[in-house]
């Protein structure tokens, strides 16, 4: 069954799987305790004015894309991705150290970025761990992969309340610490509870390619996911302003509304992990762009502050299958590959943010907030051509 593979009723494996789901869950909150207060940091501590915060967001975006990948093809090749991992979070609390005390805007942009996007790999590459030691010990990778990934969303619904409390009531330096402190608690469990798995030596130097067949998939698949990224990233970006200064609907509301579909991701990861099986992934992947489809035409049509929040179980299904499903899809297309996979498609958000970044601001310099809608039904547009051209697998 399923669930004995999950859950092995055997102690060594228990505690190798709860901590992966520990690690998980600690490296989501570094994430969540820095990305929500970010703007705000840079504004009111650094003084930064806003295209410079804007400047910063895509400069993160782009040296977090190149280390990153730099990693993904080291981690596939040689070495041990245990130790990799363990090195990534020691680097992440060592930017969170300087994000703590330093308020100087380009040394935070190239050293402290720079270190931080070591901190944010550990997450991708602790996936690709879990895909190994799944793959090596018979548990059925995608479910497992999947309640892993609902760590993440459930420390994404912990963590940015917990970082406004923190920042607004004990300043950012106590915010700052207590992400780092998440880090040494995630090293110190990489340390000692996670599995070892050195790389075999390879016969020739090569670099490790997908099959042939797969490069096009995997092309389109990225293509898609980035799309799909992207018109959240323009929905986080410009929905609280619609609701408060179009709409004149209450601020609580947008905090509301992302709270919900949050929660509602976790469950929706759940059951598309125990579905993926049966139905494949390209399908529910497609039932996920349907969910994004229908979605985005409720936010263009509909203003109800309850049909508004109804509508946040769309949002969950498109996002929540997207999370929990596409970072597999790549690694099924990219077998032997498991850090690029997941680095590319982790990779997928940083492209997104950067693409809705721009958008958002110039459409609602040039048009309003709502116009963020239609370039975000334009970009599902996108994603359903190349959903229909990638084959099922």
């Amino acid at each position: 069954m399923h669930s004995e593979s999950i859950t092995p009723h055997i102690p060594g494996r228990d505690l190798t799987a709860a901590s992966f789901l520990i690690v998980a869950f600690l490296t989501g909150i570094a994430s969540a305790l820095q990305t929500p207060t970010l703007s705000l940091f840079l504004t009111d501590e650094v003084h930064a004015r806003p295209a410079m915060v804007g400047l910063f967001f895509t400069g993160s975006a782009v040296i977090g894309i190149l280390v990153s990948q730099f990693l993904a093809g080291r981690s596939d090749r040689k070495g041990d991705r245990k130790s990799l991992i363990l090195g990534c979070c020691l680097l992440g609390m060592l930017a969170c150290l300087l994000f703590a005390w330093n308020r100087n805007y380009f040394i935070l942009l190239f050293v402290g970025v720079f270190l931080s996007s070591f901190g944010s790999t550990a997450n991708p590459q602790m996936f690709a761990l879990a895909r190994e030691h799944a793959d090596k010990t018979g548990r059925e990778a995608v479910m497992f992969s999947s309640i892993l990934r609902a760590q993440v969303s459930l420390a994404w619904v912990v963590g940015p309340p917990l970082a406004y409390a923190l920042a607004l009531g004990f300043g950012f330096e106590v915010m700052y610490l207590c992400a780092g402190l998440a880090f040494v608690v995630c090293a110190a469990i990489v340390w000692w509870l996670l599995p070892s798995m050195p790389k075999a030596p390879q016969a020739t130097a090569s670099r490790p390619q997908a099959p042939a067949r797969h490069r096009r998939d995997a092309l389109l698949l990225f293509v898609a996911c980035t799309m799909m990224w992207g018109c959240n990233s323009l929905y986080i970006i410009n929905m609280p302003l619609y609701i408060i200064n179009e709409l004149h609907l209450p601020e609580k509301l947008a905090g509301v509304m992302m709270g919900t579909a949050a929660g509602l991701e976790i469950p929706t990861m759940l059951i598309a992990g125990y579905y993926a099986k049966r139905f494949g992934k390209r399908f529910l992947l497609r039932v996920a762009t349907a969910a994004g489809l229908l979605f985005y035409l409720g936010m263009l049509t509909l203003q109800n502050e309850i049909v508004l929040l109804g509508l946040q179980l769309l949002n969950a299904i498109f996002i929540g299958i997207l999370a929990g499903i596409g970072m597999l899809y790549f690694q099924d297309l990219m077998p032997g590959q498991a850090g690029s996979a997941t680095t590319l498609y982790t990779n997928t958000t940083r492209v997104g943010w950067i693409i809705a970044g721009s958008l958002a601001g110039v459409s609602a310099e040039i048009w309003s907030y709502h116009a963020a809608f239609y370039i975000a039904l334009g970009m599902i547009a996108v994603t359903v051509y190349c959903m229909a051209r990638i084959r099922d697998i």
